[in-house]
């Protein structure tokens, strides 16, 4: 399975720059960068933060694509 997110929609409609998000939660702009185009998956702790950073859900902001893999 896949974790995909919506990191950067809801990054965006609270105005915040990769830098700010990445200050907020004590990583890089980089590690932000990575997560949005799926390239870094974050540990559970960094996700938390990231969705109470962003007053998100956390199962809106991260999700696992259930058919990734799925033998047809």
């Amino acid at each position: 399975m896949e974790l995909h997110n919506h990191l950067r929609e809801y990054r965006l409609e609270r105005d915040l720059t990769q830098e700010a998000l990445a200050k907020m939660v004590g990583v890089t702009r980089q590690t932000i960068i990575a997560i949005e185009k799926g390239g870094y998956t974050p540990s559970v702790k960094l996700a938390l933060e990231l969705a109470h950073s962003l007053q998100a859900p956390i199962e809106k902001l991260f999700w696992l694509d259930k058919n990734e893999g799925l033998k047809t």
